[in-house]
């Protein structure tokens, strides 16, 4: 079984059709669904038929049980805390599809605690980088990790944003990795840069490194460079690409859970992730 801990929170998604004209009104289309890097990757890997858990907090509100029943509804085994109020992400999208994103987490960082019993049954935990930089979501994390390596499970991390492994501080991430000490670690190209990652050379200490890098080759790297590549789905007309980068690490992880090579699943993650970027276009 796969398991995610992280944020469950609701996405609002303005489609822009121009820039943003200060101080009055600019005209979007907006998209309200769920959302959440971890909870995105729950779904996405549900969707192949593999068991999946989600572990996270949402308010104790209307919008917190309508996306818990949502995660439920596609095959997830939600065991969610409930205090206070749900996150919200707003999302602007321009017009190439490329998105900024305005978070307010929330209820998501307060998640205080993962039992034992809540990995029970579990080969794989996932954790994006949000929920290891801050609150008390991140000992929760962090104690979870402690936990699944103590059994021989496998971790994997998603690099998540530019802005928090900046606002955390480089050098303070990497010490945090090498920490944790996860098998594989997710980046797109600007989070490789960031780090470090070069052609020649994968994250220190780490198995994998998989560098994303939107519609160009996907590649994973370990200490002696570039052992896989795959190229992505050419899509026409991309409206959205929010969650893509999520839909891709399900679809690796999965791969990997199956005992595919690190090449094969590099394929299946830039098929799911394809089938999200479809979704979302009109």
């Amino acid at each position: 079984m796969l398991c995610c801990i992280g944020d469950l929170v609701e996405d609002i998604v303005a489609w822009l059709s121009s820039d943003i004209a200060k101080g009055t009104d600019t005209d979007v289309e907006i998209h309200r669904r769920r959302g959440g890097s971890a909870a995105n990757v729950a779904v996405a890997a549900a969707g192949t038929g593999v068991p999946v858990r989600f572990i996270g907090r949402v308010g104790d509100d209307t919008i917190g049980r309508v996306l818990v029943s949502e995660l439920t509804d596609a095959g997830v085994d939600a065991v969610v805390q409930r205090s206070g109020r749900t996150g919200t992400i707003v999302v602007l999208v321009d017009a190439c599809g490329e998105r900024s994103m305005l978070p307010d987490r929330a209820a998501a960082i307060e998640l205080d605690e993962v039992s034992s019993a809540d990995l029970d049954g579990v080969n794989w935990l996932h954790v994006p980088a949000y929920s290891l930089v801050g609150g008390p979501i991140a000992e929760a994390s962090i104690e979870a990790i402690r936990i699944m390596k103590g059994r021989g499970g496998t971790v994997s991390v998603d690099a998540s944003s530019v802005a928090i492994i900046e606002e955390f501080g480089v050098h303070r991430f990497g010490d945090l990795l090498s920490l944790v000490g996860p098998s594989v670690v997710l980046c797109n190209r600007d989070e490789a840069n960031l780090l470090g990652v070069s052609d020649a050379e994968g994250l220190s200490g780490i198995d994998i490194t998989v560098v994303k890098d939107g519609p160009r080759a996907a590649v994973a790297l370990d200490s002696s460079g570039i052992v896989a590549s795959a190229s992505a789905r050419q899509i026409a007309n991309v409206r959205d690409t929010t969650g893509a980068g999520d839909a891709f690490a399900a679809g690796f992880i999965v791969a990997m859970m199956g005992d595919s090579d690190v090449e094969a699943a590099l394929v299946n993650g830039h098929a799911v992730a394809a089938s999200v970027l479809t979704r979302l276009s009109p």
